[in-house]
């Protein structure tokens, strides 16, 4: 979450006003498209809107996780862009949003054809977030997953992961069990902008997009973000070239 902005023009935000996450989410957000991903529209916080402006002490006074659903992250734009332009990827398939966030992932997927599309977090804002903004894209296939489903197996033949390399522990944690599901055959796909926990080592490179973000996020306008899968058990195959995804 950002800086502290100056307290002019800031409402007041209370525990009873976060009580209903889509209500508070609906009055808090406007319906944007992410710059890559123009098909999908979200419920999405702007800079302007005061309460997107405190700090993480300030939100979890009034009861509010950091509103990681609130922004369409580099590493989820660059895997939705991916899925939509490669809709064989998730085409009939059981699929996996982890970390879901505001579902912009799982929805790329639920518009590819997925057969369904699982979107987990553990944030109740999350929870809502993914509710709302599937029914603004008239994505049937998507269920809300509110449990931690990190360890598990799931039935699922895909799974997506943005943006989930920032936390060197959880990171590790993470990675290891997708590294599992891919060896028990799932096909993992995970979007990334150079984040310090990401193992690169294990991982190829399937395809580069230059993502537009808010500078308040991530100190740059043009993120370089990639699409990556974990590397096969020493198969001796060589690795894809990468796909040039995105001309801003």
């Amino acid at each position: 979450m950002g800086h502290r902005a100056g307290d002019g023009g800031r409402h007041a935000v209370t525990p009873r006003a976060v009580a209903d996450p889509a209500a508070f989410i609906r009055a808090e957000t406007r319906r944007l498209a992410p710059p890559l991903v123009p098909e999908i529209t979200l419920h999405l916080a702007e800079e302007s809107l005061p309460i997107w402006q405190r700090t993480e002490e300030e939100l979890g006074e009034i009861g509010l996780p950091p509103p990681f659903w609130a922004f369409a992250w580099a590493g989820g734009q660059a895997l939705a862009r991916y899925i939509l332009d490669h809709p064989e990827t998730v085409r009939g398939r059981r699929v996996l949003d982890f970390a879901a966030g505001s579902g912009l992932v799982g929805i790329a997927a639920a518009k590819a054809g997925a057969a369904y599309v699982d979107c987990a977090d553990i944030d109740p804002f999350a929870h809502a977030a993914i509710a709302l903004n599937a029914a603004l894209n008239e994505t049937d296939a998507i269920t809300v997953r509110t449990t931690d489903v990190i360890g598990t197996t799931g039935g699922w033949d895909v799974v997506l992961a943005g943006d989930i390399a920032y936390e060197r522990d959880l990171a590790a944690k993470v990675f290891a069990w997708l590294e599992a599901l891919s060896n028990e055959g799932a096909r993992v796909w995970i979007g990334d902008p150079g984040r310090s926990y990401l193992p690169r080592e294990r991982l190829e490179k399937v395809a580069d997009y230059a993502v537009p973000v808010p500078r308040e996020l991530e100190d740059a306008e043009i993120k370089a973000t990639s699409v990556w899968r974990p590397r096969p058990e020493r198969t001796g195959g060589a690795a894809p070239s990468p796909i040039s995804g995105h001309e801003p």
